[in-house]
């Protein structure tokens, strides 16, 4: 939905008013599945991205809150902690999640399945495609994991100031900062989904040929299609999947953590 909401210059087939209207849509247009295309890949992915994600993020937090606020929660250090986790995490997940899912999310994709859009993308585009919008992916994620971060952690403070396990505080938490985060960088992820699904239809109205590469180039083309509120399409779709989306990372993980160490501490003679 967030992709389709997205996109500048839609076709009058895939043109949606609301998130409730736009799903009715697409069900009703394209079929049952159609809202679930490129989960396999988002899946397929995530697993060794948040694995490298979270173990990079607790690894840093913890020396560099050792540094910065001795004994203390430094939100400096979480911010950063975060921020460096993203990159990581962006290595593993930006052709499979923004190449790739994206692409197939369209409508009207030619794809059919991930690996032809893999071996399309790589036969017309070159590797490179797959990483094309990396930085511009940093460029969002980077900021949207430093917000995130420290809300949940400031958060916590407050509703968990003992740091227990607490699936309720772990939740809220996470929800809300994700929420924060999403529609603090809408603008970022509108420019990397227009960097990441070359749309057409934008890009001839605008006599651009070739693929339309960095930051600058897409923040130039959304402004020249859309003004300042094209900045903001599908930023209803970005908060509602953020939230829950956030919400069950953190309950997971904390979960896990909770679970993995207790279990280390009953070992202990």
């Amino acid at each position: 939905l967030q992709t389709r909401m997205q996109s500048l210059q839609p076709d009058p087939k895939a043109q949606y008013r609301s998130v409730y209207e736009a799903l009715k849509k697409m069900v009703l247009t394209e079929g049952l599945w159609r809202p679930l295309r490129g989960i396999n890949v988002t899946m397929l992915g995530a697993g060794p991205a948040h694995a490298l994600y979270f173990a990079c993020y607790e690894k840093l937090k913890k020396s560099l809150s050792d540094i910065f606020q001795q004994g203390g929660n430094s939100h400096l250090a979480n911010g950063i902690a975060g921020s460096v986790a993203t990159l990581l995490h962006d290595a593993v997940m930006n052709p499979a999640e923004a190449v790739v899912k994206q692409r197939l999310q369209m409508f009207n994709s030619p794809y059919t399945s991930v690996l032809g859009c893999v071996r399309a993308v790589h036969r017309t585009e070159g590797f490179g495609a797959f990483y094309r919008s990396y930085t511009t992916q940093l460029t969002m994620n980077v900021p949207f994991q430093a917000i995130h971060f420290i809300t949940y952690e400031l958060l916590q403070e407050h509703l968990n100031p003992h740091r227990q396990y607490n699936p309720c505080s772990h939740i809220v938490a996470g929800a809300v900062a994700g929420a924060v985060a999403a529609a603090a960088t809408t603008p970022l992820d509108v420019c990397k989904t227009l960097l990441n699904t070359q749309e057409n239809t934008a890009l001839s109205s605008l006599n651009i040929r070739g693929h339309l590469s960095g930051m600058a180039n897409a923040f130039s083309t959304v402004y020249q299609l859309g003004g300042l509120p094209g900045f903001f399409k599908g930023v209803q779709a970005r908060v509602i999947y953020q939230m829950p989306s956030t919400a069950i990372a953190w309950s997971v993980y904390e979960f896990f953590k909770y679970f993995l160490t207790k279990h280390a501490l009953e070992k202990k003679p």
